[in-house]
């Protein structure tokens, strides 16, 4: 007979193309992926893959069992979304969040969520990428730019504010005009990216980054100018806001949970006190 769990493993392979890949995905040993595949191959007695040097590639029957395989993944998961309707104020709470954020923003405020519910175990995701509600990857996301996918429940949570930063050292009897710059990547539509590019103005440009952290300690060393979100300020003691007037273009912080998710008790528990938090002056105070 056929083990249902072994369509996960069906899955992953696809997703990912790789034994490596899906392993890392499941956290199992890749040889574990491929016994499993064997396995539902042998159970219904079709190749499903073709075991090529370049990666596994779906064969003309996996291809028509795909979609229907879709179907079951998507079935199981809105079953175990609805169950967290049952369970009580304890338990497990994912949170996935940007990794700046993460670790200088919302990881040193936790306890006072975690002292408001004492039952409830937290992890906390430091992730660029946006991981998948609907596929319980997360119960709780924050987001910087507002999901578009149906069946979500979203809410505006916080505006985070920009301002422009380097070190004492480097603003110390140096003229504007001759500022140096870290800036984000290239081509980034991201508003503030954006506000940056047309504020250094033909100014030398030393250093792009997609990482806010990188950006701060180019800041805090001495080696120039750059834009940060204000909460960064806390990451190092060397940053310096510089004083001039400008107005840097903020963004909205979106709380993001599935629309079944969020009918669990302690899911809704820790999402009212997560907005709670953003509306607290301790939070504002890091914000602004």
């Amino acid at each position: 007979m056929m083990n249902w769990d072994d369509l996960r493993y069906f899955l992953a392979l696809v997703d990912s193309t790789t034994l490596t890949g899906a392993a890392r995905r499941l956290q199992v040993e890749h040889t574990t992926v491929a016994r499993r595949i064997d396995a539902l191959e042998k159970a219904l007695q079709l190749r499903l893959f073709d075991r090529l040097v370049r990666g596994w590639q779906l064969t003309a029957e996996g291809h028509e069992l795909l979609s229907q395989a879709r179907e079951v993944e998507e079935r199981w998961f809105s079953f175990e979304r609805k169950a967290l309707n049952m369970g009580k104020l304890e338990g497990l709470v994912r949170i996935s969040a940007p990794p700046a954020l993460s670790a200088f923003l919302l990881a040193p405020q936790l306890k006072f969520l975690s002292q408001a519910l004492p039952d409830i175990e937290l992890e906390l995701f430091a992730e660029s990428h946006h991981v998948s509600l609907g596929k319980r990857e997360a119960d709780i996301a924050l987001r910087m730019v507002r999901p578009q996918t149906a069946g979500l429940v979203i809410k505006p949570l916080a505006a985070i504010q920009y301002g422009v930063y380097s070190s004492k050292a480097y603003l110390k009897n140096r003229e504007e005009a001759a500022w140096e710059f870290a800036a984000y990547e290239k081509n980034s539509a991201t508003p503030h990216h954006q506000w940056l590019e047309n504020y250094i103005n033909g100014r030398k440009l030393i250093l792009r980054s997609n990482d806010q952290l990188v950006l701060s300690q180019f800041a805090a060393s001495g080696m120039g100018v750059t834009v940060l979100p204000h909460y960064l300020r806390h990451s190092h003691r060397n940053l310096l806001k510089v004083e001039q007037e400008v107005d840097v273009a903020a963004r909205k912080l979106w709380l993001v949970m599935h629309e079944d998710v969020r009918r669990s008790p302690r899911v809704r528990a820790v999402a009212d006190s997560l907005i709670d938090l953003f509306a607290s002056k301790a939070m504002n105070d890091m914000l602004t």
